[in-house]
C-alpha cells in the first residue's frame, strides 16, 4: 500500500468519528500582493465614506435616518465585507482513495467529490490564467470549461467522462497528479 496519511477529517466545528485517508492535500490562498491591493483599497473606501458622511450630515438634523443607514452599508459595510472575504477565501484539494475533493471556501461550504469512476483524462500542465479563463477564482469559459486556481499558471486539468472540463491550479501540480494516478492505479 502507497504511503498513505491518515487524519481525521473536520466538518465545520465536528471532526468525523472515523479517521479518513488523506493521500494528498493543498491549501491555497489569493496572492498576498493581490490581497494587500485589496485591503489597500477597501480600506481607502471606507475612510473616503466616512469622511463623506460626517461632512455631508454635519449639524443636518433633517436626514433621513434611512440614507444614513444606506449609506454607512454601502460606503462601509461592503468594503470591510470584500475585505472579509479575501481574508476567507481558499482553495483547498484533497486526493482520497474514492476520489478527487476540492472546495473553494467560502463558495463552497463543503468538497466537492469527483469520483474515480469520473474521471476520463488528468494531466498537469501550465495554463494561462487571464487568457484561458479570464482570470483566478472561479472562472467559466466555453472554450476551457472551469476552472478554480487562486494563483500561479500551474495546475492539473481533468477531463471527465461526460467530456466536461475542469482545471484545478496547484502550486504542486506534478505532485497532484501523481496523487491522482495512484488512487486510479490502486482500484
Amino acid at each position: 500500500m502507497p504511503n498513505w496519511k491518515v487524519q481525521p477529517i473536520k466538518y465545520g466545528s465536528a471532526v468525523m468519528n472515523e479517521e479518513t485517508v488523506i493521500i494528498y492535500r493543498e491549501q491555497q490562498k489569493f496572492g498576498l500582493w493581490l490581497r494587500w491591493l485589496v485591503y489597500l483599497s477597501m480600506g481607502v473606501a471606507v475612510v473616503i465614506s466616512v469622511f463623506a458622511l460626517k461632512k455631508g450630515y454635519a449639524g443636518e438634523a433633517s436626514q433621513e435616518t434611512l440614507e444614513i443607514v444606506l449609506a454607512v452599508i454601502v460606503g462601509i459595510g461592503v468594503p470591510v465585507a470584500i475585505m472579509a472575504m479575501f481574508l476567507l477565501l481558499k482553495l483547498e484539494t484533497e486526493v482520497r482513495p474514492d476520489g478527487l475533493y476540492v472546495r473553494f471556501f467560502p463558495f463552497h461550504i463543503h468538497f466537492k467529490r469527483f469520483g474515480r469512476e469520473e474521471l476520463s483524462e488528468y494531466y498537469a500542465r501550465q495554463y494561462k490564467p487571464i487568457r484561458e479563463y479570464g482570470g483566478w477564482g472561479i472562472r467559466y469559459s466555453l472554450r476551457n470549461g472551469k476552472a478554480y486556481n487562486v494563483s500561479g499558471n500551474q495546475g492539473v486539468q481533468l477531463v471527465f467522462t461526460n467530456g466536461k472540463r475542469l482545471l484545478i491550479g496547484s502550486q504542486k501540480a506534478d505532485e497532484l497528479e501523481t496523487a491522482i494516478r495512484s488512487i486510479l492505479e490502486n482500484h
